[in-house]
């Protein structure tokens, strides 16, 4: 069964044997943000971190087939376009993925950073009839906006003036990355339909192999999530300028961007609050003190190494919100549970609250998940007064079990309100439990 928050997302791209772009470097960033990686090769380059060597276009009909096989068998939720390389392949890539209603996001990659060309010269007239259209965001850095546009930015042809240009080409919405319009300040320009805006950023004076494809890439996953253009740009910024931060020397060349695995942590995390939130009745679930949902990093040593929400998520009526920001040590309660459950199940690195409810307990029994609990009304009273009650609860259910409990419940106290608390290994994970046990 085909989780109801999971993504697949395609990447059509050329291959890069340092796995600092293209293919290679997509599968690292779906990964690590929990998506399934598709992928259809338009071309094998031979490059590394110092030199770009030769390219080898795979043939049409092969990239035809790449493609068949893949929208004959999985559903797609985003298309990131890549290298492209040469007009046959164009072509092809322009009648499989014309008529999709799915979000696309091209990288226009016309040179490598280390030089060599990606796009043979007579194929980029042909990259603007046929796949500048399938954009619902393109994003081109400075040079390759000037290159698309044939207008150089300056004082008098504005970076709008450029998007405007490609918007015309057919592109639904504009992104011209790394424009340096201040010291140690690099911006984005944004042309959206019916707005424009900048979003603005500090600088890392590194050069490195990777982060347009990082961006590109974090922009498909957000996209794919269902979040507005403005979210997933935002969203891409920070994860780009991340993996630029932690990029590493690995090769004799120049480094390659690397992705923490707190960007996939905050990415899945904020992924699976924002599917949690329109799950069908789910406002039903959420108790009187609210709900956090949580998700650690590997090894945890306290709550400051658990993301969190720093408010709640809450309740309004039938809908549900997420009131606060996420937030390392953003969560004292269903954090302090998690940190219990990890001691002994390291695996275990995410959980939610839920209510308390017999047609909630009624599904627990029915759906084969594995449950304990305990009784809060046999809490020792130094542990009251110590205020660890959720550290000896959880230790008190777990003491005994050989298996790993999904569920772990109490039926309350004086002055208590009962309580359901879900685990897993990720917030997808999670996600999966709640969806069979919901009232």
């Amino acid at each position: 069964m085909r989780l109801e928050n999971s993504v697949n997302i395609l990447s059509i791209g050329g291959s890069d044997p340092s796995s600092g772009a293209g293919i290679q470097s997509d599968i690292r960033v779906f990964s690590v943000l929990g998506a399934h990686t598709l992928t259809a090769i338009t071309a094998i380059t031979s490059q590394n971190t110092s030199k770009f060597g030769t390219v080898e276009p795979v043939s049409h009909k092969m990239l035809k087939k790449q493609l068949e096989s893949l929208f004959s068998d999985f559903k797609i939720d985003g298309i990131k376009i890549g290298m492209v390389y040469n007009s046959k392949i164009i072509k092809v890539i322009h009648q499989q993925l014309n008529k999709l209603k799915i979000p696309i996001v091209v990288d226009p990659v016309i040179k490598s950073t280390t030089g060599g060309s990606l796009i043979e010269n007579n194929a980029k007239k042909d990259f603007q009839k046929y796949i500048i259209p399938l954009a619902t965001i393109i994003t081109p850095n400075k040079t390759e906006a000037e290159i698309l546009s044939k207008i150089k930015i300056s004082t008098k042809n504005t970076p709008e003036k450029v998007a405007k240009e490609i918007q015309n080409m057919g592109a639904k919405n504009v992104i011209i990355t790394g424009i340096e319009d201040k010291k140690n300040i690099v911006s984005d320009f944004v042309l959206e339909k019916n707005s424009k805006y900048i979003i603005s950023g500090n600088k890392i004076p590194k050069i490195n192999h990777g982060s347009g494809c990082n961006h590109s890439a974090a922009l498909i996953y957000s996209l794919a999530k269902k979040k507005s253009i403005k979210e997933s740009l935002y969203f891409a910024k920070k994860f780009t300028y991340n993996s630029i931060k932690n990029a590493k020397k690995i090769g004799k060349g120049i480094v390659i961007t690397d992705i923490p695995s707190e960007n996939g942590i905050e990415g899945q995390l904020s992924s699976a609050i924002t599917e949690f939130t329109k799950m069908k009745g789910i406002y039903k679930n959420i108790p009187e003190c609210q709900t956090n949902f949580v998700f650690s990093k590997q090894k945890p040593k306290s709550t400051k190494d658990v993301l969190g929400v720093s408010g709640r998520i809450v309740k309004a009526g039938k809908e549900v919100l997420m009131a606060g920001d996420l937030k390392y040590g953003g969560s004292k309660h269903v954090a302090t549970a998690l940190l219990s459950m990890n001691k002994k199940y390291p695996e275990i690195c995410s959980a939610i609250n839920l209510k308390y409810q017999n047609t909630t307990l009624s599904k627990i029994k029915k759906s084969k998940l594995k449950v304990s609990s305990y009784d809060r009304s046999k809490e020792p009273k130094n542990v009251k007064i110590q205020g660890s009650t959720i550290r000896w609860g959880i230790n008190s259910a777990i003491k005994n079990s050989k298996t790993v409990p999904d569920i772990i419940f109490h039926k309350g106290d004086f002055g208590k309100e009962p309580m359901i608390i879900v685990f897993g290994k990720t917030p997808e994970n999670v996600l999966e439990k709640i969806s069979k046990i919901k009232g």
